[in-house]
């Protein structure tokens, strides 16, 4: 038998010895080589497409660019490249009033109009498999579909991109993508290969600051902000052009998880983020955002000191007001989610008679690479005939055959000219409805390079780190320290500190530098401009209202029926929900009265909600006391700074939770306390606390808690 063993190891090398030796010949050095095209060619420039002059429009001759990019398109089957992960809902679109003085886009004019639409919201690195809550861009993808054909305006929840130019694009994906010698990490930036990339590409910085802020973790998908990113045009009738930047803003205003949450998300519900946008369309409580528009007439271009068509800028909104022109409500679910949420395709150029492009070079390069993307990921060039991405204006072209085809074409007539149909389908006129592109006179050499106009890297990275109150910048320089914390290579974490971080700011660089274990930069290259844009904070977002918030209430056994009765009722009367969490799934008691259990310890945490309440009840409360569940729950509610509210008996409750910094009230005082968001109460009188705890959870957050990292949770 041992010898039967041997001869049977001694075959097993040998075959993997010759496998070996066969795919040698396929394998590439990881360096030293020359940059070639497919075909061999070498080639001396990567980093801008070809274009007619510095700030033309790319040129279709650029074989560089469509063989680079047509490669990437097809380089994932069937999940897309990006964006893999996504949640979806229909809706509607109904303009505030007549927008002709902007634009003849017919979904624009009639204020009576409800245009129907498709948005798919997604994250941008993971699969399909990862979690929702992961720090990182969120695609926001609107498929409008009017009366004169789809619109899709594609974009994401930040306003800027990390490239200029569409042509650093797969270099860009395939650096934050899990590495490809061993496939992790999933869904993160926090890795060598991205943070190489980025420490020697300077134009990332400005993205890269809302990446590390708190704009990339959203406490739901219908509090999040979101941008068309690039600079279009818009076209009156009387064919005057006008430059103009998307912006939908949410209802219900702009915040977001802690790092924290979103770690114990991760493992505890990886769904919540799209389950939140699902329930809140099921509970009719509709997500709504405000569609603005920033217009900038066309003799303005160049009056900035910035360049309008670089998608790593903003244009603040203190220098171009945002103006609200409709509202899209989304009510309804999908159906299905492949056959809608999965086989959605979108393209940034779907647009409409009164829409146009600009010379963005990020953005000509999305005209080219949604197209081809879809043509490998949907089996063929019919996926416009999928029922999801199929329009509701008439189809007429002599577009035949492929893939997929659905429709049934009749007739031998598929070529213009022709005298067998009559001429059809016929050429329409700009006075019939047919589209137009703006003439634009566009004057330069053939060349690859990028107009010095979009050299300037730093200073609106610096505007966003000034207009950030103090916890959200505490909050990017933590962020800063577990991204490079992960960066194996020390070389790496230096250069992204002295080549990116030290001129946005130097406070910031050397508070990064201390926690990633480099020598803090001594010199200041860059004075801080000081500029601010009170916009960009979310400290600034709306915070009058408590609609769909979820409120923890946390009661065993012996629990005081009017206390939960009376703040639960009066806290879904302002439209939040309220879920009744327990040691057990049965109804709990006390006497006659017995409430049903939503949720029990084992299942959910706090970091599912927004706000805890713990009623009084004197059994209740003393077992509560004995519950380590129930103490870390509230401790860890405290230490994300979230509304934390407890009455009579359930003031003692937070005395066993230790919470630093509170003072509580006394035995028998009929004061309601409203201190760093806990609010307690040891009156009968529920009317003035159930209003304090109001005013807490409208708040959000409460981040002016002091040595919440001393809380056991």
């Amino acid at each position: 038998m041992a010898t039967s063993d041997n001869k049977k190891n001694e075959r097993r090398d040998i075959d993997e010895n010759t496998k070996n030796e066969d795919l040698e010949q396929f394998r590439e050095s990881s360096d030293g080589e020359y940059l070639t095209s497919e075909q061999g060619v070498r080639i001396n420039h990567t980093d801008d497409s070809l274009k007619a002059g510095g700030r033309g429009p790319t040129i279709m001759e650029d074989f560089h660019f469509r063989e680079k990019m047509t490669h990437f398109d097809h380089e994932r089957i069937p999940e897309r490249v990006v964006h893999a992960r996504g949640s979806a809902a229909h809706g509607f679109f109904q303009p505030y009033e007549n927008a002709a003085k902007f634009s003849k886009a017919g979904f624009l004019q009639d204020p009576s109009q409800k245009t129907p639409l498709f948005l798919r919201i997604s994250t941008v690195v993971g699969s399909r498999g990862s979690a929702d809550t992961v720090r990182d861009v969120r695609g926001f993808a609107t498929k409008f579909y009017t009366e004169e054909g789809n619109f899709d305006l594609v974009g994401n929840n930040m306003p800027v991109f990390f490239i200029q130019d569409a042509i650093k694009f797969p270099d860009l994906v395939h650096s934050i993508k899990p590495e490809p010698d061993n496939e992790v990490p999933q869904a993160s930036a926090a890795h060598d290969t991205f943070w190489d990339f980025a420490s020697l590409t300077p134009e990332t910085t400005h993205m890269l600051m809302w990446v590390l802020s708190d704009r990339a973790l959203p406490r739901s998908l219908r509090m999040m902000e979101a941008f068309g990113v690039h600079t279009f045009r818009l076209i009156d009738a009387d064919g005057k052009s006008r430059f103009v930047k998307f912006h939908w803003k949410p209802i219900l205003g702009i915040h977001s998880l802690v790092w924290d949450e979103t770690q114990k998300l991760a493992g505890k519900d990886p769904d919540f983020n799209r389950k939140d946008l699902w329930e809140a369309i099921e509970n009719e409580d509709y997500p709504e955002f405000e569609l603005g528009i920033q217009v900038v007439e066309e003799e303005d271009e160049h009056s900035f000191d910035f360049d309008i068509l670089d998608a790593t800028k903003i244009i603040p909104e203190e220098e171009v007001p945002v103006t609200p022109i409709g509202k899209m409500t989304l009510n309804r679910n999908p159906d299905n989610f492949f056959a809608e949420t999965e086989q959605v395709a979108f393209h940034v150029g779907n647009v409409v008679p009164g829409i146009d492009f600009t010379n963005d070079p990020l953005l000509q390069g999305r005209l080219f690479s949604y197209l081809d993307t879809q043509l490998t990921r949907l089996g063929g060039p019919n996926f416009a005939e999928l029922p999801i991405n199929r329009p509701v204006a008439d189809v007429h072209n002599n577009q035949r055959d492929g893939f997929g085809r659905q429709k049934i074409n009749k007739g031998k007539g598929s070529y213009l000219p022709n005298s067998v149909r009559s001429g059809c389908p016929m050429h329409a006129p700009e006075n019939m409805g047919g589209y137009v592109h703006h003439t634009e006179k566009v004057d330069g050499h053939k060349i690859r390079e990028r107009s010095d106009s979009f050299k300037d890297h730093f200073s609106q990275a610096t505007l966003f780190w000034n207009s950030m109150s103090k916890p959200e910048k505490d909050h990017i320089v933590k962020a800063a320290h577990f991204e490079l914390g992960k960066v194996k290579d020390k070389e790496i974490r230096k250069r992204v500190i002295y080549e990116l971080f030290n001129h946005v700011d130097h406070d910031f660089a050397v508070r990064v530098a201390k926690g990633v274990g480099i020598d803090p930069p001594s010199d200041e290259p860059v004075k801080n401009h000081g500029k601010k844009s009170p916009a960009l904070s979310m400290e600034n977002t709306v915070k009058d209202s408590i609609k769909t918030r979820k409120i923890a209430l946390l009661a065993l056994e012996g629990y005081n029926h009017s206390h939960v009765s009376q703040v639960k009722d009066a806290l879904m009367k302002e439209g939040a929900q309220v879920k009744i969490i327990s040691e057990r799934g049965d109804p709990i008691q006390n006497g006659k009265d017995e409430v049903e259990v939503d949720m029990t310890f084992i299942t959910t945490g706090s970091i599912m909600f927004d706000a805890v309440f713990i009623p009084g009840g004197k059994e209740s409360v003393e077992a509560l006391k004995e519950n380590g569940n129930a103490v870390h729950f509230v401790n860890e509610a405290y230490k994300h700074c979230k509304p934390i509210a407890a009455v009579a008996e359930g003031v003692s409750f937070l005395k066993v939770c230790r919470l630093p910094g509170v003072t509580l009230p006394g035995p028998g005082s009929d004061e309601v306390t409203n201190v760093k968001g806990i609010v307690a109460g040891n009156s009968d009188n529920l009317e003035s606390f159930t209003k304090e705890f109001i005013r807490a959870i409208a708040q959000h957050r409460h981040w002016d808690r002091e040595d919440i990292d001393k809380v056991p949770a």
